[in-house]
């Protein structure tokens, strides 16, 4: 017999709910959840009941793999704020449960199909492999003392095979594309609104307590806060909010409606002022090097020089005025032109003690074991008693020139043969415009990348990882239809040649 499709027939959840077996059944379950909370804490009963979510999120990770990635990037950018008011989170290993989760829901989600790794066969898949595979023979590092210590960094090499692997396999739409920059923008947002709240209103019991640890040397200056948001410090946020001002901004001018528009315009302003609170003098350059790079990749003369007079007055600003000088942030950000300022002299002398040390060691000194984050498992190496300070600084000295030397060939690969497609093969001028914010977004991290390790730090590593599968693989983008080429273009021909 047909079953009734008269909706006033089917019961409700609120119908439902009166039914004695389902308010047992309730009734139960929260009975269970407070027992919980009484013998294990709040942390442990709050625990319980996010259960079902857990179980509802894995059931849509499994139906829907590409989740997990997109679940990366926003652990990404909250593990580190999170560790601050959850002492013990195991940061490293939630983020590697993460990927290998998502691994292992693609393997279920084609358990009847073969996995077509094709995608994922790219030239940046070979190289982050090659990189991988140098970061897990550091083991073997003979200078290296300590299996605690590499394991502390294994990331540094396989958090980039795995995004770039995920990102080719995952992200092959343009609306997953446009997606990953709706995800970046909206945490770009809440970082910036974070260090508004702690610049306006002074920090939390928790970040107090972080403050208190010895960080306030770094972060209180002259009795001025210099914003760290929810991430690792005030030099992440600052960096990461430069490279999210150049994505954005270039990002508005891909925009077609004028309210997605206005949203990138407002994520790029929001990025460049939690820049400038940060009190992070390098991430100058990020905004400097991007924007110079995409006055190059625009091919057109008007913008070039427009450009290049627009750089020279934000230079002449700082280097050879006084405006502002009333301002804590401003005046912080004018002392990274001056070359005689007293921190960038003590980097330049502990460079030149390492260039000692590391000439007969062309491999470095294992992974973990550089800067003075290693004295946490070897308080009185050498190596961790000299700060390194820059990111290739540190690279070099865990690695050694041979890894120094890889890395740089990978991140110049992928910019050189990006800005060559953008230049000369992408027909679709969005596409251009959209790879071009990935690519100078890059270029910024690379630049900025010298004064401090932010290279290798959540949550602008993920973004710079998955930019590099992305880019390497624009021409998947590429509208191949001119037709649907001539609709596409938002902007005058001369800025889109």
């Amino acid at each position: 017999m047909r079953a009734s499709n008269n909706p006033f027939e089917k019961l409700t959840g609120s119908d439902q709910l009166r039914s004695p077996v389902m308010f047992a059944g309730l009734f139960v379950l929260l009975a269970f959840s407070a027992l919980v909370t009484a013998k294990i804490g709040l942390i442990g009963g709050l625990v319980f009941l996010s259960l079902p979510f857990v179980f509802a999120y894995l059931f849509l990770l499994f139906r829907m793999p590409v989740i997990g990635l997109y679940s990366a990037i926003v652990l990404g950018f909250l593990l580190l704020g999170i560790g601050r008011y959850v002492k013990g989170v195991p940061i490293g290993l939630a983020m590697d449960g993460m990927l290998y989760l998502t691994f292992i829901a693609l393997f279920f989600n084609k358990f009847q199909d073969k996995i077509d790794w094709r995608p994922a066969w790219k030239d940046i898949t070979i190289l982050s492999a090659i990189w991988f595979a140098y970061s897990v023979l550091q083991i073997l590092n003979p200078e290296a003392k300590s299996f605690e210590a590499w394991f502390s960094g294994r990331g540094v090499g396989m958090y980039m095979f795995l995004l770039v692997t995920l990102t080719l396999l995952f992200i092959d739409s343009e609306r997953k594309l446009n997606l990953f920059f709706y995800i970046w923008a909206v945490f770009s947002v809440l970082v910036t609104l974070k260090g508004i709240m702690q610049i306006q209103f002074g920090v939390d019991a928790w970040e107090k307590a972080w403050l208190d640890e010895g960080n306030f040397k770094t972060h209180i200056l002259f009795g001025k806060l210099r914003a760290f948001s929810f991430l690792s410090d005030a030099g992440q946020f600052g960096a990461n909010q430069a490279y999210s001002g150049v994505v954005a901004g270039i990002m508005s001018m891909a925009m077609k409606d004028w309210r997605k528009k206005l949203f990138f315009i407002a994520v790029s302003l929001l990025s460049f002022y939690g820049m400038v609170i940060s009190g992070t003098r390098g991430a100058i350059s990020i905004p400097a090097a991007g924007f110079a790079l995409f006055f190059i990749l625009r091919k057109n003369k008007m913008v070039l020089i427009s450009g290049f007079i627009m750089m020279v007055a934000v230079f002449y600003f700082f280097k050879f005025t006084t405006i502002g000088q009333g301002n804590d942030q401003i005046r912080r950000m004018r002392t990274a032109f001056d070359p005689n300022d007293a921190s960038f002299q003590v980097r330049l002398e502990n460079q030149r003690i390492l260039k000692t040390y590391m000439a007969s060691r062309p491999f470095g000194g294992g992974i973990g074991h550089g800067g003075v984050k290693a004295q946490k498992y070897l308080p009185n190496a050498f190596l961790s008693q000299v700060p390194t300070d820059s990111g290739y600084v540190l690279v070099w000295v865990e690695m050694g020139i041979v890894g120094l030397l890889l890395l740089l060939f990978i991140l110049f690969y992928v910019i050189v043969t990006s800005s060559f497609r953008i230049m000369f093969r992408i027909r679709d001028p969005i596409l251009k415009l959209k790879m071009a914010a990935l690519t100078c977004g890059m270029s910024g991290i690379m630049v900025a990348n010298y004064g401090n390790a932010v290279l290798g730090q959540m949550p602008t590593s993920m973004l710079i990882y998955i930019s590099m599968a992305l880019l390497m693989n624009m021409k998947s983008f590429d509208t191949k239809d001119p037709e649907t080429i001539q609709e596409k273009i938002l902007i005058p021909n001369s800025l889109t040649s």
